[in-house]
């Protein structure tokens, strides 16, 4: 009997710690020790807590900025902007970091996908709130928002990434994300990542 219920409370314990995300530690600056700044920080630190995306992580610092548009080059770089909406700061740093994963992969692999992508979608708008700010920032944002996708699901699953990407579809980069919202879509493009290694090992 005493064996039985070390076994039980064993298999519990294992089955807690499974579901416990892993924490991420990462360095977060603020640009200028605002509220808000010091709010979105809190709520990061709460959501690296609460989910595990540490295989979407690749860049472990990063600045919190009332006055920016979100980048990831040369320092990945927040707004404040979502304090009310954790599900879009979470898939805005996904977004970011998926730039820093691309960057990090064989520039001709990444230029060969992107052509695949030009010869797919020959036209895409330039320019807001439709595309990004040039041609060549449009094949790029296909793939990043696509793998922003992705990391949506695994972390928010499907319901909630789905609205995510409806609310993106209205706000910035429309065209793109109403693609990605395709299944059809999607799956041509997660080819041609997968073809030239575009897509994280885990």
């Amino acid at each position: 009997m005493i064996r039985c219920v070390a076994a039980l409370l064993s298999m519990l314990a294992l089955m807690i710690s499974g579901q416990a995300p892993a924490r991420v530690a990462m360095k977060i600056s603020l640009a200028h020790n605002s509220d808000t700044e010091r709010q979105t920080r809190d709520q990061l630190e709460r959501l690296l807590g609460k989910y595990d995306i540490s295989e979407w992580l690749y860049a472990r610092e990063m600045v919190i900025d009332d006055d920016a548009i979100p980048h990831s080059d040369p320092v990945l770089t927040l707004h404040s902007r979502h304090l009310k909406d954790d599900e879009l700061l979470l898939s805005t740093l996904i977004h970011e970091q998926m730039h820093r994963f691309l960057a990090l992969k064989p520039q001709q692999d990444f230029a060969r996908a992107k052509a695949d992508l030009r010869r797919l979608y020959p036209e895409i708008p330039v320019g807001f709130p439709q595309g990004s700010s040039s041609g060549e920032g449009n094949y790029e944002h296909l793939l990043v928002v696509w793998l922003e996708y992705r990391g949506d699901v695994k972390t928010l699953g499907e319901l909630r990434t789905r609205q995510v990407m409806e609310f993106w579809a209205q706000d910035h980069y429309t065209w793109i994300y109403q693609k990605i919202l395709d299944r059809e879509c999607r799956t041509k493009i997660s080819a041609i990542a997968k073809q030239y290694g575009l897509v994280p090992a885990f």
